[in-house]
């Protein structure tokens, strides 16, 4: 007997990867190593080479082997900090949790679109401290259209989280006219809108649930 190459057809995958022997399962909650691995030092700082961003004290310093961000120039704009920090629902500080943050730069543009300021990324990333505080610096961002205020994009990474939480920080006095907070009910506008704590200093909060939970986007 022949068989055409053309009407050879593969059996069933005999493995964890055949939909017909294993279906879909759950994804894995996110455990609490990625709090060792994945923040670095200077992650959270989009601006200069400072140590923002791991802890350092978790690491023995014979292992500590993380680098500093190494920016290629100073980026335009106005440089800000933002500071808070990551409760649970009861209020309690969450220590190990992990922050992404992406934004436009002070044109608002995104880095590697055309005109984007070379020398910013627009990424970074940290880790909270046994307070449950973050810190990021980096600059204040532009508008990216006319209906949108400047805005950074947050995702968080918890313990027990098993999809990141992804949500936005706006501005307090500059958040009008924002199509998407727009579209949040105004009795919990305030959970996305950082004030400032001090001159170039905006704080804001990210509760995971309960009555004052954060706003949180399904994406």
């Amino acid at each position: 007997m022949t068989i055409d190459v053309a009407d050879r057809r593969p059996g069933p995958r005999q493995d964890n990867q055949d939909p017909a022997l294993f279906g879909q399962t759950p994804s894995q909650t996110v455990g609490p190593f990625f709090h060792y691995g994945l923040p670095w030092k200077g992650g959270a700082d989009l601006v200069g080479q400072s140590d923002m961003g791991a802890r350092p004290e978790l690491f023995p310093e014979a292992h500590y082997v993380l680098n500093l961000s190494a920016p290629t120039g100073t980026p335009q704009g106005r440089v800000i900090e933002i500071v808070g920090r990551v409760l649970d629902g009861d209020g309690t500080p969450v220590p190990d949790a992990m922050l992404e943050i992406w934004q436009a730069d002070v044109a608002g543009r995104y880095h590697g679109e055309t005109g984007s300021d070379p020398h910013f990324v627009g990424f970074g990333r940290a880790a909270t401290a046994e307070d449950g505080g973050y810190r990021f610096r980096t600059i204040l961002p532009g508008s990216i259209g006319t209906d949108h205020a400047p805005h950074i994009a947050v995702s968080i990474f918890a313990r027990g989280v098993i999809k990141r939480l992804a949500t936005r920080l706006y501005f307090a006095g500059l958040e009008a006219g924002d199509a998407t907070l727009s579209r949040v009910p105004a009795e919990r506008r305030a959970t996305l809108v950082a004030t400032a704590a001090r001159d170039d200093i905006w704080s804001l909060d990210f509760v995971l649930q309960g009555e004052r939970e954060t706003v949180f986007f399904d994406l």
